[in-house]
């Protein structure tokens, strides 16, 4: 955008696109900022934000990738906000600069924006229950007669929701692998095929190697590939998938 004002006024739109709408409105309703803080979601993408910002601007600094603390603030803070929330603008190449911090915002761009927010990924609410279920399976084995419920907020949350996300997860990742490798079966080098079907599958836009600016010069299958692995993404996966299961088309 070349204008620092713009660039701001970005950074705070594409921040609260990756918040629950409904959180929004709950807060507009009650008028108090109350709804977002007590909201155990609202609260972990945030600490998210911050995290990855912070490491993104030390680092660009600190290797001396922008000598001035001013640049380095606003290309760290854009790009950390734009990818992690999966809205995919650039101001710069980032796909050149030292390797961590493309990789971490691309990872970032996994976790995504919350449920019911215009961003993509696997949704903050996911990750944060397969945290919790983590914790919760630690605990069982130190106390393994203890009776340990999952809660968000003050909320249980039930086992068969657990299993879902489970499920979400496990189908996530199994066809992130198979469409990576189909890829580089079809002549894309690692960096180039990981990036793109992160970048796809989570609604980014940018990644790194041959697609750091765009898909042009990927093959015709490759683009057809990766078409796919946009609608898997965007709609969540299970909502494509059930089309290919024969009892979704018997009477």
């Amino acid at each position: 955008f070349d204008d620092h004002h713009v660039e701001i006024v970005a950074i705070v739109f594409m921040f609260m696109g990756g918040i629950n709408f409904g959180l929004h409105f709950s807060a507009v309703r009650s008028k108090s900022l109350m709804a977002y803080v007590r909201d155990s979601e609202f609260r972990f993408y945030t600490v998210m934000m911050v995290l990855i910002s912070f490491f993104s601007v030390y680092y660009l600094y600190a290797k001396s990738i922008f000598t001035d603390v001013g640049i380095a603030m606003r290309e760290g803070i854009f790009h950390a906000v734009s990818i992690a929330s999966t809205s995919g603008f650039v101001i710069s190449d980032y796909a050149s600069w030292p390797v961590f911090i493309p990789v971490m915002l691309i990872f970032a761009s996994f976790v995504g924006g919350s449920a019911g927010s215009t961003g993509g990924g696997m949704k903050v609410i996911r990750i944060l229950l397969l945290i919790k279920q983590g914790q919760r399976e630690i605990t069982r084995l130190i106390h393994p007669n203890a009776q340990v419920v999952v809660k968000v907020g003050r909320q249980p949350v039930d086992n068969a929701i657990i299993d879902a996300v489970w499920g979400f997860f496990a189908a996530y990742v199994a066809l992130f692998v198979l469409m990576m490798l189909i890829l580089m079966f079809n002549g894309l080098d690692q960096i180039t095929a990981f990036s793109a079907v992160a970048a796809t599958m989570n609604n980014m836009g940018p990644g790194m190697g041959e697609v750091s600016a765009n898909y042009a010069s990927l093959s015709e299958f490759n683009k057809w590939l990766l078409c796919f692995s946009m609608l898997l993404g965007r709609l969540e996966i299970f909502t494509l998938l059930v089309l290919f299961a024969p009892a979704f088309w018997r009477k």
